[in-house]
């Protein structure tokens, strides 16, 4: 879903037919200024979504920005101005919900990145997302400065577990060399879960591995492994990573590590909406 329909359904859920409160008690004709200003610090995201947001409503409303996209913001600071009629009203809370969620993934994720850039790994998302809300968050993480990994079971191969289960990988070897000339440009990563996983997975043509769920001494092996015989294969830690350990796995220098906390365990960063007449 894009990210117009989003803001779109958004609005309709909110609004329905109409904002009773603001056509009763808000005469039409006078313009108002609100405000969005930082209550704690982090990482700014969602502001272009929030101006969607007033403009879908107006679209003659006015925005002056302070900050942008990507931006570390501080307690007390003023991040963007509104001037609008009174449908400014009638938007506020929508975009207070993207921006204060969008914000919160951004300055999670960033936590993230400072540590992992430190041995040279990157921080990616994963399909653990608010169902229909997946473009936004994914772009959330990118602004945090992760990747976005796959966007949905459409633009890559991820062969996990439960497809090796059924097929078997002497099938899964075959449909490899299949995929290849008909999905040249997609990625095929698979999943393994032990030692005996990696060994199966090096015999195919895949182009990334993800050691999912392996402890720190099964992942040493395996990376040992993995780097002994196929030094082009991208490399991803998954599974159980969190603000207690990413250091440990970073460490152990992966290329990546996908991390699903990013956004189905993310605080909302407290923003506020101020408007004036």
């Amino acid at each position: 879903m894009d990210t117009d329909e989003i803001i779109k359904k958004a609005l309709e859920e909110d609004i329905k037919n109409q904002d009773i409160t603001t056509e009763v008690f808000i005469e039409p004709g006078i313009t108002f200024k609100g405000y969005f200003l930082a209550k704690e610090s982090g990482i700014l995201c969602g502001i272009e979504f929030a101006k969607k947001v007033f403009r879908i409503l107006n679209p003659k409303v006015r925005f002056t920005d302070f900050k942008k996209e990507g931006d570390r913001i501080y307690k007390g600071e003023i991040l963007m101005s509104v001037t609008s009629d009174r449908t400014i009203f009638s938007g506020e809370r929508t975009a207070l919900n993207i921006i204060q969620r969008l914000s919160g993934i951004a300055t999670k994720t960033k936590k993230f990145v400072d540590i992992a850039k430190k041995y040279g790994v990157k921080i990616y998302a994963t399909r653990k997302t608010t169902p229909n809300f997946r473009t936004m968050e994914k772009y959330a993480v990118v602004c945090g400065g992760g990747y976005a990994h796959r966007y949905g079971l459409y633009d890559a191969f991820m062969i996990k577990d439960n497809h090796i289960r059924v097929l078997g990988f002497d099938l899964i070897k075959e449909k490899i060399k299949i995929v290849r000339k008909k999905y040249p440009n997609y990625e095929i990563e698979m999943e393994a879960q032990s030692i005996n996983d990696v060994f199966k997975i090096l015999a195919t043509d895949c182009d990334a591995i993800m050691l999912d769920n392996m402890n720190i001494a099964e992942i040493k092996k395996a990376l040992k492994l993995i780097r002994e015989k196929r030094k082009d294969l991208e490399i991803e830690i998954s599974g159980g990573v969190n603000e207690k350990n990413i250091i440990e796995f970073a460490k152990l220098k992966p290329d990546r590590i996908s991390i699903g906390c990013l956004t189905h365990s993310y605080k909302s960063l407290d923003i506020s909406f101020e408007i004036k007449n």
